[in-house]
């Protein structure tokens, strides 16, 4: 009997314990539960009036080229410039050989003097009017021959600028591949930009901008946009712009690479922390977990431009939201995933 009731009891303890062990582990599972949700902490992504203020790379250019050649093969007596001099309009670079123009000078003085004795003769009634024209015709061609010769045997330069070219020597004949000499204007010269097709009606004749030239770093040189083409590219959906730089010191010379500056006024934005940006790993895409209810979700974006600590967005939040700028990088952070929020 007593060895009876000293089993029940042993029994009765081992139910309580398997009740307690059991209703325990539950709890505990419970807890464990709660602390496997990954913790991170919000940041805002506000809506702000935020300046456009576009850079585009272009390379410099002269304001006006100009190719000095004869407009026929002819051997070159001399140049009278090399690569470098600075030149005036007007001025007699190249003296191309003068025998042809000698020749159709000759020839222009005697056609001169038969019109001058036909002229006397059909003024008395010496000769018929068609012989008079025929006269005064040959007359002409030989003089507009005359002029044309003259033109391509000194040959000027059309603009004040500087000799960027030289492709011949004192003796070489002409040959029609290259020109002579190349003068360039380089008071002003100009930067051509490609600007996107939704800026098309913030940019104007006039705008201001600024240009940096990576010869000369830090300095910053002072332009206007001068011509802005009136059509857009199909292909890249860009249009062309020409910014003039004034360039009085000459110190900016054709090919120099620069970057030109363009504040295009102010849009509202949304802008976030830069600690929310997230890179995808093997590609350039871009994307913010925003919260919601306690859950994440990804959301990709196009970044705008850097603002110090945050980024303005082009796309991706239609407005504001709080994002996850803390813990976004741990495994269990993932789309729609659940998530502690933990104050900052």
């Amino acid at each position: 009997m007593k060895r009876e009731t000293i089993i029940r009891s042993a029994a009765s303890l081992m139910l309580a314990a398997a009740i307690a062990a059991c209703s325990g582990g539950g709890k505990q599972a419970e807890e464990t539960e709660q602390e496997a949700l990954p913790k991170v902490k919000l940041g805002a992504a506000v809506r702000e009036e935020v300046e456009q203020v576009e850079t585009y790379t272009a390379t410099v250019e002269a304001q006006v080229t100009n190719n000095i050649a004869p407009s026929m093969p002819v051997r070159i007596e001399r140049i009278n410039v090399e690569v470098g001099d600075r030149v005036s309009r007007g001025q007699a670079l190249v003296q191309m050989d003068a025998a042809s123009l000698r020749q159709q000078q000759l020839q222009m003085e005697n056609l001169r003097a038969d019109f001058r004795r036909i002229d006397e003769l059909y003024k008395v009634g010496g000769v018929s009017r068609s012989q008079w024209e025929a006269s005064k015709t040959s007359l002409d061609v030989s003089e507009t021959a005359y002029r044309n010769l003259q033109r391509n045997t000194t040959l000027t330069s059309p603009i004040s600028g500087v000799v960027t070219a030289r492709n011949y020597d004192n003796g070489d004949m002409y040959n029609g591949a290259q020109p002579v000499l190349t003068v360039a204007q380089i008071q002003p010269v100009k930067l051509v930009i490609n600007v996107s097709e939704s800026q098309f009606t913030r940019i104007t004749k006039g705008t201001k901008a600024e240009v940096e030239l990576d010869v000369y770093p830090g300095e910053t040189f002072e332009g206007t946009i001068n011509l802005i083409h009136p059509t857009v590219n199909a292909t890249t959906r860009t249009f062309a712009a020409e910014v003039r730089l004034p360039n009085a010191d000459q110190r900016v010379r054709p090919g120099m690479f620069g970057r030109v500056k363009l504040n295009l006024g102010k849009a509202e934005r949304i802008v976030v922390p830069d600690k929310a940006i997230i890179k995808q790993a093997g590609s350039g895409e871009r994307y913010v977990y925003v919260c919601r209810d306690g859950r994440v979700l990804r959301r990709t974006v196009e970044l705008g431009r850097r603002l110090g600590d945050r980024y303005e967005l082009l796309s991706g939040l239609d407005g504001e939201a709080d994002v996850v700028v803390d813990g976004q990088y741990q495994s269990a952070v993932k789309d729609s995933a659940q998530v502690e929020v933990v104050k900052n």
